[in-house]
């Protein structure tokens, strides 16, 4: 008999060996086993790539929460980002995107309850270097970058740059800073990459009613879930159309792309309509049958989700309808807008590439005469017949907005928050009103107002106090007849309350014949 020939020992496959399937231990394989090369047989590749790539910024913050000054180590930076991602994507509107301090907030209970012992300061931190980490501030595009390597046409193995964003800021209509989330991040949420909207979002709703049926609310919320994640990215395919259409109306397909897109959004959306009603149907019945609280609880937050599924199909709706006017006004708009007064020069090609062939006295002309016109600006000698007949016969232009109308203001009476009040005001002018001839010290006036009342020597003391530089000129030109003054002569002043100088107080006629033959010579 004879003897079998030994089996080859198996040892550790090379890096060739384990990537390359084909290779085996007696040799290559034939070329017929090897799976074509080229974007058809990479693509499934590449799309796996694409979907790790959008999840990296999410592991990477747990990986750098280690630089941050503090203990942060205890908090799941990846599960915090994932909230930021999905508060965002449901807090957008159609025109404008989430708040960010209305996100921070709702972020806000999720990292405290990881660590509900740490000071809110701390909480504050983490959900903004988390948000702030999805968007990327510090780089220049506020982007992320993944590398990956497909094979092209010829075979050859190429690396290619795959530039994503999670959360980017846009400006909002009232000239704020809104944040927004890409498709990118939405396929995050729901776990896939690419994926057709349409057929998404029918899926989802198809298996959130299946769900519904068989009593199943834990995975029909989820499923519910889901199914708005798609109807915000079926809008942001729209929103980004119509903004290309504003910028340039020539960018985007209205021939065939954008109308096949609205009738397919509008069948979408009456499908939709039907179907959510029929579901929200079923969930209102089984939260009312329902006999546990958790049942009730989980049918009630799938009646408030589909509930936001239709408010949200209402707004798309809506666009979609103001989506062919919206087209037809930015093509007059950019159609016949005023040209470009003059066009503009090619220095290279006009100017310099033609002077320098020629010789020094050939482009002495074309030289000066560019420098001198191209000097600066001066004043024409004449204004050109054409100009000024266009000018005369160009209708004015109709103002429609005149501006946003102002308010009218809430007027609120000012409260009476002074000290004294008029009866005490009465009794220091009264007490202050002395003889001429017989001036009183400030001694004897407090101590005369504190017999009336405890707050009244304040008073007196300030009015006496004012007395001392007495407005002379003002009094003469208003034509009082008696003006009250102060004089220090030196004497302290002895009080319980008070110090200072115990002033000569006194009143003082003024000159009214003066002051009349003053007022007729001033007429």
């Amino acid at each position: 008999m004879a003897a079998q020939p030994a089996e080859p020992e198996l040892g550790p496959a090379t890096p060739r060996q384990a990537a390359d399937p084909a290779t085996t231990a007696s040799g290559p394989a034939p070329a017929a086993a090897r799976p074509a090369p080229g974007p058809a047989a990479d693509e499934g590749l590449a799309r796996r790539l694409k979907a790790l790539a959008c999840t990296a910024p999410l592991h990477d913050l747990d990986n750098r929460k280690v630089n941050l000054a503090g203990e942060y180590g205890g908090y799941a930076m990846a599960e915090v980002g994932l909230a930021a991602i999905d508060l965002v994507t449901l807090h957008m509107d159609f025109d404008t995107g989430a708040d960010r301090e209305i996100v921070l907030g709702r972020l806000l209970p999720r990292v405290a309850a990881q660590h509900p012992a740490r000071p809110v300061a701390e909480h504050q931190r983490v959900a903004r270097w988390v948000l702030e980490s999805l968007i990327n501030v510090g780089s220049v595009d506020r982007g992320f970058r993944a590398v990956y390597g497909t094979f092209g046409p010829d075979g050859a193995y190429q690396r290619r740059d795959y530039d994503f964003k999670l959360i980017e800021e846009v400006p909002g209509p009232d000239g704020g800073v809104y944040l927004r989330t890409t498709d990118e991040a939405v396929n995050v949420l729901v776990g896939a990459l690419d994926t057709d909207v349409t057929s998404a979002q029918i899926a989802a709703e198809v298996k959130l009613e299946v769900l519904i049926k068989r009593g199943r609310l834990a995975d029909a919320q989820l499923a519910a879930e889901q199914a708005r994640y798609r109807t915000v990215q079926y809008a942001e395919t729209l929103r980004r159309a119509l903004e290309a259409t504003r910028r340039n109306v020539r960018a985007v397909d209205w021939m065939q792309a954008v109308p096949d897109l609205i009738d397919e959004a509008l069948e979408h959306i009456a499908d939709r309509y039907r179907h959510e009603n029929a579901i929200l149907t079923n969930i209102r019945k089984i939260r009312d049958e329902a006999e546990g609280a958790d049942h009730k609880r989980q049918a009630a937050e799938l009646v408030d989700i589909v509930k936001d599924c239709i408010r949200r199909h209402t707004q798309l709706q809506t666009r979609l309808l103001e989506a062919g006017p919206l087209f037809r006004a930015e093509q007059d708009r950019q159609a016949f807008a005023a040209p470009a007064a003059r066009a503009g020069l090619d220095l290279y090609g006009q100017l310099l590439a033609p002077v320098l062939r020629l010789p020094v006295e050939q482009a002495v002309r074309p030289t000066d005469a560019f420098f001198a016109r191209g000097a600066g600006l001066r004043t024409p000698t004449a204004v050109r017949i054409t100009d000024l007949v266009e000018l005369l016969l160009t209708p004015p232009v109709e103002r429609e907005h005149l501006g946003a109308e102002l308010p009218d203001p809430d007027l609120v009476a000012t409260p009476d928050d002074s000290r004294f009040s008029e009866a005490q005001l009465e009794a220091a002018l009264q007490l202050l009103d002395l003889p001429p001839d017989a001036p009183r010290r400030l001694s004897g006036l407090l101590a005369e107002a504190r017999r009336q009342d405890p707050e009244l020597p304040y008073l007196v003391a300030l009015l006496s106090v004012h007395a001392a530089s007495p407005p002379v000129g003002t009094a003469y030109r208003q034509g009082e007849q008696r003006l009250l003054f102060a004089v220090d002569d030196g004497t302290q002043l002895t009080d319980p309350e008070f110090g200072g100088a115990d002033l000569i107080v006194g009143s003082a006629l003024l000159d009214a014949a003066g002051m009349a033959a003053d007022r007729q010579d001033a007429q």
